[in-house]
């Protein structure tokens, strides 16, 4: 005969307790948790929050107050098949770079704390991606030394109400907090909203590469034996 197992948190019939409450993480807090992380970046201009896990489905939730950059970070977690929820609000009455810049660096941080050490990752990734008329080239490496090459020419343009010299600034805090080599080539192009998306799309897969598992990798893939 099976016994019935007694419910939690009872006695003798009693109420059960009521479920223990999780507390808020103070802001600033970065908590790791295998493969993802959750980081909160709070400042006079902007207050962004970013959940990451690097080894998701590409599903995304997006709300930056900056459309265009909320339709480039949707597109980023679906190629490199990584889930990511990104809340910000900043400082738009001003102009829309301190919010881009700044969910540049907290998903930098994301992605350098879900990685931890590096062990067991392939470290280096790249991509070609084509749009239509554009085509656009992306290789990193998680090298943990922050360098950014960045050959796309979008001087003074805008695509709808989003200044495209803002790209440059978004990839440039972006790589800084993850600590990864940059290589962004844009090889043809003619639409600004093509380029940039193929760059997006590029990284995302680049990224993906680069962050897998490799079973053959012992440690970090460096003869220094670090990252």
């Amino acid at each position: 005969m099976q016994r019935r197992a007694k419910a939690r948190g009872t006695r003798g019939g009693g109420r059960a307790a009521p479920a223990r409450k999780e507390k808020a993480a103070p802001r600033g807090e970065q908590r790791r948790r295998g493969r993802g992380a959750v980081v909160t970046r709070a400042t006079r201009e902007t207050n962004v929050q970013i959940e990451l896990q690097v080894d998701g489905a590409g599903a995304s939730r997006v709300s930056t107050g900056v459309p265009f950059l909320d339709h480039m970070l949707e597109i980023f977690a679906r190629h490199g098949f990584f889930d990511l929820t990104v809340t910000g609000t900043g400082d738009l009455e001003v102009d829309t770079h301190h919010t881009v810049e700044d969910v540049g660096l907290t998903l930098g941080q994301a992605f350098r704390d879900a990685l931890g050490d590096k062990a067991g990752i392939r470290r280096f990734g790249e991509a070609a991606v084509p749009l239509d008329e554009a085509l656009v080239s992306v290789v990193v490496d998680l090298s943990g030394r922050p360098y950014l090459v960045y050959d796309v020419a979008l001087p003074n343009t805008r695509i709808g109400s989003f200044d495209g010299e803002l790209v440059h600034d978004f990839l440039q805090a972006f790589m800084t907090q993850v600590g990864m080599n940059l290589h962004v080539t844009c090889h043809r192009g003619r639409n600004p909203h093509h380029i940039v998306e193929a760059t997006f799309k590029g990284l995302a897969r680049a990224l993906d590469h680069a962050t897998q598992r490799d079973p053959r990798v012992r440690g970090v893939l460096s003869t220094k034996g670090t990252l």
